[in-house]
């Protein structure tokens, strides 16, 4: 057993059902959700919300018990009631305002709930122009996206979940192969940002850990140990697949060269600490930098100790 996946004991107290200790109910599975089936399949039952019908033959040939809601539709929720023993929620707010009403549906379904684990985005720090931060910093948020974010953060706190502050997410089949392709330039390297990594399979055994070994309404970044301005993440990806690197431009030619909310990502700095991660969760990063994971294969980070 990886040791970022906890076991999952098969003692149960007196009176209890073993059926519904075991369940777990996963709101937005997808391509992370997906992981976390993966490992978590044959030792918990696992339930997936989903809007979508069409996904339901896919979801159960996973494995996975789906349930068909949409977080917009409070109505549509009623049968979550009973799915609350143990709760993984990853879907995003809405595209709009600067609150998350999904969250607010989603935990007045689940009632009663028990263990917890929300995936927010380190994004809720705003700009910190390349400070090293712990959970301990305040957030400041810049945009709608992230108030959204952080709303969803504190009432998922107040029910008692755990957060998890995610990164820019990557995986060998999850690369920006498709920008790198199209050209599309990257910061100047004297204006260039600090920004922080996590890989896809990592954050699936993160969010297990959490589910088990979080504290309540506490916060933990899901981190690698990489240490990389955004120039040199796209360089590194450009050199494992033999494709040029990006241009470099100065802060304001390149606002003008991609889209807004592509800018908006390069306009914050920071790096993330990951000490509680390692001493209270007790992961062990499969992919502890970008640069380990592009110089092996998935199948060798599958036999990783």
């Amino acid at each position: 057993m990886n040791e970022t996946t906890p076991a999952v004991s098969d003692r149960q107290p007196r009176g209890r059902k073993r059926l519904n200790r075991s369940r777990l109910l996963i709101v937005g599975c997808g391509d992370v959700g997906g992981r976390i089936v993966a490992l978590a399949r044959g030792r918990l039952r696992v339930i997936a919300l989903t809007s979508n019908p069409a996904r339901v033959p896919a979801l159960r040939a996973a494995g996975v018990v789906p349930i068909v809601g949409n977080l917009d539709d409070r109505r549509s929720l009623r049968r979550m009631g009973a799915f609350g023993a143990r709760v993984i929620h990853l879907a995003p707010p809405p595209e709009a305002g600067s609150t998350d009403p999904r969250t607010r549906h989603l935990l007045a379904a689940l009632r009663a709930c028990g263990r917890l684990v929300y995936i927010s985005t380190s994004g809720v720090y705003g700009d910190c122009g390349g400070a090293w931060l712990d959970e301990t910093a305040r957030p400041m948020p810049l945009n709608d996206r992230a108030y959204r974010r952080l709303d969803a953060e504190r009432r998922m706190r107040a029910a008692g979940a755990c957060v998890l502050r995610v990164p820019g997410i990557y995986a060998h089949d999850r690369l920006p192969l498709a920008r790198l392709r199209a050209g599309l330039p990257a910061l100047a390297p004297e204006d260039d940002m600090h920004t922080n990594h996590i890989h896809a399979d990592d954050l699936a055994h993160i969010t297990l850990a959490a589910l088990f070994r979080g504290k309540p309404a506490r916060v933990y970044h899901a981190v690698d140990d990489s240490q990389l301005k955004m120039g040199e993440y796209f360089d590194l990806v450009a050199d494992a697949h033999a494709l040029p690197h990006p241009p470099r431009l100065p802060r304001e030619q390149l606002r003008a060269a991609v889209s807004p909310m592509m800018y908006s990502f390069m306009a914050e700095s920071r790096r993330l600490r990951n000490t509680r991660l390692k001493r209270e969760l007790r992961v062990r990063l499969r992919w502890p930098t970008v640069r380990t994971a592009l110089e092996r294969s998935p199948d060798e980070g599958a036999r990783a100790p």
